[in-house]
């Protein structure tokens, strides 16, 4: 089963080896207690359906007291956790995932992810116990999560149930192409993290002169750009109910094919946000610049 796409208002919805992934969800690195708890309700009353956390972010718990507040259908929201790159042994990764998925007070995620690869530990030993994950009901679906081509390939040939995703750090700045094509010949879908460069796309010129030709925020320019490539979903992180609701409504519009070459034109050497010490060697097309975050 490969990559297809399904209108759901307008907005893609990526189906990747049976996974149904909306094209935008809600990012909540930094998003704790009580910020996160009303991030995540905002989100959802705003008609956000994916919403993506991680047992690094220490808001699991957050995140599940807003899900449970909002009385929606379990089956209505696709939810994604991740096992920290220290958790990948087998065993500890049994923990790891049974841990978050009680703190996020559910009885499985949609989406379960492996946050960082670990060169310390035998990738056919983490990917076992991904896909003993699945089989065991943890998780409907699997996936990586910041791993470049080689890494990916690999994972694939070692898993004995479909990857459905690869999360890694995506946006105009960062020349993703090599990734990107990794993921559609795998089937797998491309879940962009820091989807705005941290914010730095914001003020660029080029983006900032397509946004007052639609209309709109630069964000939704951004968002609008990565969700009309195929396979390409985003996770925007966000607190503020204002821009939760701006980062949603970007299905009312379309980018043409210049501006869509205009904005891809602006990857940089230095782009890369995402640079913690433990990364793994980048594909040669993204550069990196520095910063720790996820």
């Amino acid at each position: 089963m490969g990559l297809s796409f399904q209108p759901l208002d307008a907005l893609p919805v990526i189906r990747a080896h049976g996974a149904r992934i909306p094209a935008i969800g809600l990012g909540t690195w930094r998003s704790t207690h009580d910020e996160g708890v009303q991030a995540v309700r905002a989100a959802l009353e705003a008609g956000y359906r994916h919403i993506d956390t991680a047992a690094r972010y220490e808001n699991e718990q957050a995140v599940g007291q807003a899900l449970a507040a909002s009385g929606l259908p379990r089956d209505e929201v696709f939810v994604t956790t991740k096992v920290w790159h220290t958790e990948l042994r087998a065993a500890d990764f049994r923990r790891a995932a049974e841990a978050s998925v009680a703190r996020l007070g559910l009885d499985h995620v949609d989406l379960l992810l492996v946050h960082w690869p670990n060169p310390e530990v035998p990738l056919e030993e983490t990917i076992g116990a991904l896909c003993e994950a699945q089989r065991s009901g943890l998780t409907r679906h699997i996936g990586v999560s910041n791993f470049p081509v080689a890494l990916l390939d690999r994972a694939v040939a070692l898993a004995s149930v479909p990857l459905a995703a690869n999360q890694c750090e995506y946006h105009p700045y960062l020349d993703q192409t090599q990734v990107l094509d990794a993921c559609r010949r795998h089937g797998m879908a491309l879940i962009a993290h820091t989807p705005l460069g941290s914010g730095k796309l914001l003020a660029d010129p080029v983006i900032a002169e397509i946004a007052r030709e639609h209309g709109r925020k630069p964000a939704q320019i951004i968002l609008r750009w990565l969700v009309q490539q195929p396979g390409v979903a985003a996770i925007p992180k966000s607190s503020n109910p204002v821009r939760i609701g701006e980062n949603l409504a970007i299905s009312d519009f379309e980018l043409d094919a210049s501006s869509m070459a205009r904005i891809g034109a602006l990857a940089r050497a230095d782009g890369r946000v995402s640079q913690p010490a433990w990364h793994p060697r980048w594909d040669a097309a993204a550069n990196s610049s520095a910063a720790d975050k996820t």
